[in-house]
Order: structure tokens, then C-alpha cells, then sequence
């Protein structure tokens, strides 16, 4: 398998260990020499099922991300996939791709989704001498080494963890996959009702096409059977001007059977002239049903805008209810400011408010009439007579402030005249005259728009 161009799939984010053990790598050096093809060998564990997008890349180690990959080949799918049997896999990294430093390296195996499925012991990539084994190994060093082995003896307890995490998963997952599968049967039967009247469907079109089919092979046939009537006539027609042709030469039968078609020809104008004057009278009815059709739009619009009318004299009428509805609060709202005027001044002079029409004496009544309970009269009933009456028959006006002793004042009298004349806008206050009631009408409906 070669290098391809296309990019593996990778991820940013930071990996844990809890898949590392689902791939497994197999004799793995501790060092390889460089300039030579290296193969990596692997196993798959029980459950994993590989994908086309999985490959394996060499990352150096102290990785955080799996795009941190310093190269990378595609992953051959195994060719029976379902075979749970651990089988060796392998794959090889061309000399030219492979690192030319010292550092520690690991193989590492990512799916498609960029989540790493297993990751090899380090190694390295330098020649093979006894020099260079002697140099190599330092306290440090190995201190180092010891120190990565039990980390990775660690990780390995943790990986056999997670494995046996993974299997009951794994259970879940089957037990899940069952269900899933017991409503695919589900779906797959549905699916094979509905193919069913899918089929029905088609014998019913087919019928009916081949239905359609016969229509018009009886229709082939007829417009055959005219054609060869065509052709009858022709002939007969081409006849026909042959024994003309004989009759022209001399022949009185020839002059006859030419008076014969003469007259024909007249019966066919005549049938035509028919046919011109029937399909006038067609025109005519037509032109009639458009000039019904017209007045029946003219009178649907004329019907709308009486609705519309209707609708704004509506709009119009509520709008003065809530006005005059308005006025009346007001008018009640100035009453009980008038009485509690007329209270106010009655308390001024004196007089009792609430008891002053059963009190005060009417103009026919006597003296003696005002109180019943005194033998001699009221001692004060004149001075009572002369001056409750004009105490209660003087009044001033609001909006004047002239004094009336009647029950309206002339200037309220004019102003319930004129406005008996005018039509006042309840809204904007604009006076229009009693005749141009339409123009008010219209007038307070533009308010409402």
C-alpha cells in the first residue's frame, strides 16, 4: 500500500487510554535501521470492526493529538471482516517516509472518526553496531526507560480494565443491535406490504394502459378506414372529371351531368351559407354570455361596495356611540359639579341642599301652609316668601357668567340651536353644517382608517 495525498481523518482533541487496547502491535524492535522499509504488524481484538478510513501512523513520543502524526499508511480491510478470529495483519512504511532522527517513535492506530485504537512500544530509528549499544544506554537513560516501563504496565492493568469494560458494553450493544434488528423485520415487512400494493397499483395502470392501447388502435383503425374513403372519393372524383372530359367532347348526356353537378354546387353553397349563418348566431351568444358575464362583475363589485359601505357606517356608528357614550360621562361628571356648586352656595346663604324642596313654599301656598305644627304661623314665612324665591330663580352661568332666573340661560339656549343646526366632529372637533350630513359621515370615518 502506497502514500496517498488525501489527509487522514484527525482530531484536535486531547486522547485518553481507554481504546488503546482494542489494536494490538506485534513484534515491534526497539530500533530499526534506517534507510530500509520497515513492517508493522497487528492483531484486532475480538469486538473491533476496522473501517476503510482507519490507518496507522508513526507519531514521536509525548503526542497530545492525532495530528501530530509524522507519517501515515491506509489500513487494507480484511477480506472476511465477520470472522472473529484474531488474525495477524500487516503493513509496510516506505524508507523514504520514515524519520532520519534518533527520538523515540510508536506505531499508533487510528479509526475514521481520528480516536486512537492501539499505540505500540517505543522505538527508534539508528544503525545496528556494538558502539553505539554501548554508548546509548546512560544511568539516566535507563532510569528513564524503567520509569516508562512500569507507566506502561500501568496503562496495560488499565487497558485490561477498560477491556473488560468494553465486553459489557459490547453486551449492551448486541442486545441493542437485536432490537434494532427486530425492527428492521418490523420495517422490512411493512416494506413488503406496501411493495405489494405497489405491484397492484402497476397491474391496475398496466390494465388501464392497455385499455388505452385498444382505444386507440380502434382509432388507427377508423382513421385507416377514412383514408382509404379518402382515396375512394379521389378516385371517384378523378373519374367523375374523365366523363366531363367525354361529355366536353360533344356528348348531351355530358352537358346533362354537368347541369347535375351545377346544381350539387348549389345545395353545398347553400349548406355552407347555413353553416356561416349558424356560427354568426354562435358569436352572438357568445357575445351575449360576455356581456352577462360583465354585468354580473359589475353588480359582485357594486355588492362589495355596499358591504364596504355598510362596514364603514358600522365603524362609523360605533365610533359615535363611543362618543356620545363620552359626552354622556361628561355631562353627568359637569351635574355633580353643578350640585355640588348649588350645595356649596345654598350652605352659603343659609339653605339646606336636601331639604330645600320639600321646604320651600310654592307661590299659591299661605303662610300658614309652610309649618302645620305652629298656631300662629311662621313669624319669618314673609321674610321666607320674599327671598327664597329669588334666592332659588337667580342663577349664573357657566360659560357666560351672567345671572337667569329661568331654567336655561339664552346662551345655552343658542348654543342647543346651533348645535341642532351643526354637526360637531366628536374627535377633532370640526363643526360641518346639518345638510352636508354625508361629508360628516365620511368625515369621521377617515379618523378611524
Amino acid at each position: 500500500m502506497e502514500k496517498t495525498i488525501e489527509d487522514p481523518p484527525t482530531s484536535a482533541v486531547l486522547l485518553d487510554r481507554c481504546h488503546f487496547s482494542q489494536v494490538i502491535f506485534n513484534s515491534v524492535e526497539k530500533f530499526y535501521v534506517p534507510g530500509g522499509d520497515i513492517t508493522c504488524y497487528y492483531t484486532f481484538a475480538e469486538h473491533f470492526i476496522p473501517r476503510r478510513k482507519d490507518w496507522i501512523g508513526i507519531f514521536r513520543v509525548g503526542w497530545k493529538t492525532t495530528r501530530e502524526y509524522y507519517t501515515f499508511m491506509w489500513v487494507a480491510l480484511p477480506s472476511d471482516i465477520k470472522n472473529k478470529s484474531a488474525k495477524q495483519q500487516e503493513v509496510q512504511f516506505k524508507a523514504y517516509y520514515l524519520p532520519k532522527d534518533d527520538e523515540y517513535y510508536q506505531f499508533c492506530y487510528v479509526d475514521q472518526d481520528g480516536v486512537v485504537r492501539g499505540a505500540s512500544i517505543p522505538f527508534q530509528f539508528r544503525p545496528e553496531s556494538e558502539e553505539d549499544i554501548l554508548v546509548v544506554t546512560t544511568k539516566g537513560k535507563v532510569e528513564e526507560i524503567e520509569q516508562h516501563n512500569e507507566e506502561l504496565c500501568k496503562e496495560n492493568q488499565e487497558l485490561k480494565d477498560s477491556c473488560a469494560s468494553l465486553q459489557k458494553q459490547n453486551s449492551s450493544m448486541q442486545a441493542e443491535l437485536q432490537r434494532k434488528q427486530e425492527e428492521l423485520e418490523t420495517l422490512q415487512s411493512i416494506n413488503t406490504k406496501l411493495e405489494q400494493k405497489v405491484k397492484e397499483q402497476k397491474t391496475c395502470w398496466e390494465t388501464e394502459l392497455l385499455q388505452l392501447k385498444e382505444h386507440n388502435l380502434k382509432v388507427s383503425s377508423e382513421n385507416e378506414k377514412m383514408g382509404i374513403r379518402v382515396d375512394q372519393l379521389q378516385a371517384q372524383l378523378s373519374t367523375q372529371e374523365k366523363e366531363m372530359e367525354k361529355l366536353v367532347q360533344g356528348d348531351q348526356d355530358k352537358a346533362e351531368q354537368l347541369e347535375h353537378l351545377k346544381k350539387e354546387n348549389d345545395q353545398l353553397f347553400l349548406s355552407l351559407t347555413e353553416q356561416r349563418e349558424q356560427q354568426q348566431k354562435l358569436q352572438q351568444i357568445v357575445e351575449d354570455m360576455k356581456q352577462k358575464e360583465t354585468t354580473a362583475a359589475k353588480k359582485q363589485q357594486e355588492l362589495m361596495d355596499e358591504n364596504f359601505d355598510l362596514s364603514r357606517r358600522l365603524s362609523e356608528n360605533k365610533i359615535i356611540c363611543d362618543v356620545l357614550q363620552r359626552e354622556k360621562e361628561r355631562m353627568e361628571r359637569e351635574n355633580d359639579l353643578l350640585k355640588k356648586e348649588n350645595s356649596r352656595l345654598l350652605s352659603y346663604m343659609g339653605l339646606d341642599f336636601d331639604s330645600l324642596p320639600c321646604q320651600v313654599p310654592t307661590s299659591d301656598q299661605g303662610g300658614a301652609g309652610q309649618n302645620p305644627g305652629l298656631v300662629y304661623g311662621n313669624p319669618y314665612s314673609g321674610i321666607q316668601e320674599s327671598s327664597a324665591p329669588s334666592l332659588l330663580s337667580i342663577k349664573k352661568c357657566f360659560t357666560c357668567k351672567s345671572d337667569f332666573a329661568d331654567e336655561i340661560c339664552d346662551h345655552t339656549l343658542e348654543q342647543q340651536q346651533m348645535q341642532t343646526l351643526c354637526l360637531n366632529c366628536p374627535i377633532c372637533d370640526k363643526t360641518f353644517p346639518a345638510r352636508e350630513k354625508q361629508i360628516f359621515e365620511d368625515h369621521v370615518f377617515c379618523h378611524s382608517l
